[in-house]
């Protein structure tokens, strides 16, 4: 018997940097709505839901759900564990996998091989991703769990970063959890040099012109293509290259015990998340 896969979508419309960029237009279309087009991509059957807050300011976002005739779950703002345990009960989940909305480039296969990888001993993982360490462009963010796993993660799990971001309980422990990690087959680590995530201005300027660049001729453009679009047109690139390899866990450094200090860019320390 096949297993429930339900993706998770974190959306809201809060952010310090970039307040309300899921609603951002490309193409006509939201930005939301294109990270979920391309989630729509995979070849594994699975659910999309959003998960959004119970905020009036994400009302929004539970309207674009409707309008693009997607799920959702609204949860709590701030507790991101406990708003993925809960969507994943409401919608029987045997198996969750956790992706930002922030990852609107977030190409379909990479997705479909890190769950390939997982499906193929699915007794062997409680949680495989492909951040343990990073090697893709940052923003093809995937990250699997199972219920067991997350109903354990949500009941032992206290500390504000475990409940903001989800899953740092999981691979902090590696000790009680069987933990897999899917590395780019290239050989090669951009995870610190190429930056296709979305949480500042310039990084929405990158995202917007490399859907321009590439969407009309393939509509389901992978990460190739946008690393050979950016050898052709290095000027995209320079958008947003400051921001490499920025990432939340600069702020956390003295918490967190299997990420150092190679792994984000410290020269926005600080800086408000």
């Amino acid at each position: 018997m096949g297993k429930n896969i339900v993706i998770v979508v974190q959306a809201r419309m809060a952010s310090s940097r970039l307040p309300g960029k899921v609603m951002l237009p490309i193409l006509s279309k939201t930005l939301l709505a294109r990270m979920i087009e391309r989630l729509e991509m995979i070849y594994t059957p699975a659910t999309v839901v959003i998960a959004t807050s119970q905020h009036p300011n994400d009302n929004v976002i539970a309207r674009e759900a409707d309008m693009l005739d997607v799920p959702y779950y609204r949860g709590d703002l701030n507790n991101l564990l406990d708003r993925h345990y809960q969507l994943a009960k409401a919608y029987q989940a045997d198996v969750v996998l956790k992706i930002p909305s922030d990852c609107p480039l977030i190409d379909p296969a990479v997705i479909d091989e890190v769950l390939g990888f997982f499906l193929d001993s699915p007794e062997k993982y409680d949680y495989v991703s492909n951040l343990h360490p990073a090697t893709w462009p940052d923003g093809n963010d995937v990250e699997i769990i199972t219920m067991d796993c997350l109903e354990r993660t949500w009941k032992q799990a206290t500390r504000p970063l475990e409940l903001e971001h989800t899953t740092p309980y999981i691979w902090e422990n590696p000790s009680q959890f069987k933990i897999g990690n899917v590395e780019w087959a290239t050989g090669l680590d951009y995870s610190m040099s190429h930056r296709f995530t979305i949480d500042y201005h310039e990084d929405y300027l990158f995202i917007k012109r490399v859907f321009e660049e590439l969407y009309e001729d393939k509509p389901d453009f992978s990460c190739e293509d946008i690393l050979n679009l950016l050898e052709r047109k290095p000027e995209i690139y320079e958008l947003n290259a400051k921001y490499a390899g920025v990432n939340w866990y600069r702020n956390h450094l003295d918490e967190l015990i299997t990420v150092g200090e190679g792994q984000t860019n410290l020269l926005f320390k600080n800086e408000v998340e």
